[in-house]
């Protein structure tokens, strides 16, 4: 039993940034009800890579979930989404503000059928200010809101994040809000309306740029692996490639001269103290790569963990999809898909000690679960649903 068992979930939303936050939620035991469009369904369904013809991409998001295909253009379709919303606690939707209301279900009318409904809608700029009715995909809000600016190896090569992070954030933070609006719902018994702009999530992920530029007012500008007020801690060459060493104070910093068999660093006065160190990174990152680059990867790691020292090799997905600590905590789970066969995919990363989350089942085929899904919520046999969706 997940702590969100019970939980019914209306999930309008496609691609990722609204998706990923209903898998968050049905990893928790919430029963999660895909609602598509017919035929094609979540336009991710098209998205490589494909197992067969099967979306990799769209099966590592949708897990743990039910579909049901709904066509908004058709009335009947529309009555059938509102007595569901009547039965349901959550909706969650990631369409351009205004195209719900388009389709007669904006949160206004649905709050009337069900006041407890938690109403969660994230789109790229939020439903309210001059960007609203703005497109974005995760480059656009990566770029808008200031992380590329500080990603890369210098001011000229302002760099987008690997990883779809203007999505996934937008997923966690609507995840987040969603959760809130519950608990208020636990101690009122009223629900409400969560408002997820992704490029005001950019902006909260911010930390320490923006306090350095409103401190400074100087604007920050890409440093690499560097980081910018603690050092040494980057990247380094070692003798097979690149480790990272993380000598986050004064006692670390120590451990680390000694390790390096560089005792005449600790009596430098350009590093004898953390603000030193970073103003004279480039003549204090020669000198540790002319030490680093004699031995290998692992034999820095294996002596820099010895004297407790941060370090880390630069895994690719290879090595930590097979990482023992990886392996350890359950982050590389695998399922069975009807089609696609064996998959495997990120675990569940919150582990709770009485009610955890899992990856129970595989992401739904487009349309599977209607039947089952009406007769569970509305109580309808077979026949009733083919006189109200055909």
């Amino acid at each position: 039993m997940g702590p969100l068992e019970g939980l019914k979930v209306l999930d309008l939303s496609r691609v990722l940034a609204g998706p990923y936050c209903t898998m968050l939620l049905a990893d928790f035991g919430a029963d999660v009800i895909k609602i598509e469009p017919p035929k094609v369904g979540d336009d991710s369904r098209a998205f490589g890579p494909f197992v067969g013809k099967e979306s990799a991409y769209f099966m590592s998001l949708n897990r743990n979930k039910r579909s049901m295909v709904l066509d908004f253009k058709e009335p009947k379709h529309v009555e059938v989404f509102k007595e569901m919303v009547a039965k349901a606690d959550v909706v969650v939707e990631n369409y351009r503000p205004g195209t719900m209301e388009k389709f007669g279900l904006s949160y206004d009318v649905l709050k009337e059928i069900n006041p407890k409904l938690i109403y969660a809608a994230c789109s790229g700029f939020g439903r309210t200010g001059p960007y609203t009715m703005k497109p974005a995909y995760d480059i656009i809000v990566q770029a808008m809101g200031g992380i590329m600016s500080i990603t890369g190896e210098g001011k000229d090569s302002p760099t987008r994040v690997g990883a779809s992070v203007g999505d996934v954030v937008a997923g966690i933070f609507t995840a987040y809000g969603v959760m809130l609006a519950l608990y208020h719902r636990e101690k009122t018994g009223k629900g409400q309306l969560v408002d997820v702009g992704m490029l005001d999530c950019q902006v909260a992920i911010l930390e320490n740029a923006i306090a350095r530029y409103v401190t400074s007012g100087e604007v920050p500008v890409p440093l690499g692996n560097r980081h910018p007020s603690i050092t040494p801690f980057s990247a380094f060459t070692a003798k097979d490639g690149q480790v990272i060493v993380g000598a986050g104070n004064d006692r670390l910093w120590t451990k680390l001269c000694n390790v390096l068999e560089k005792p005449e660093l600790l009596t430098d006065e350009r590093f004898s103290n953390n603000g030193l160190r970073t103003t004279n990174f480039h003549e204090l990152h020669a000198i540790m790569n002319s030490v680093l680059v004699n031995k290998t990867i692992d034999e820095w790691i294996t002596l820099l963990e010895e004297a407790g020292i941060p370090c880390a090799p630069i895994n690719n997905i290879e090595r930590i999809i097979n990482d023992p600590q990886v392996k350890a905590r359950d982050m590389i789970v695998e399922v069975e898909h009807p089609i696609a066969g064996h998959l495997k995919m990120p675990g569940v990363p919150v582990k709770l000690s009485d009610t955890p989350g899992s990856v129970r089942k595989p992401a739904p085929l487009l349309g599977h679960d209607v039947n089952e899904i009406l007769h569970e919520l509305m109580g309808w046999d077979e026949e009733t649903v083919n006189q109200k969706l055909n």
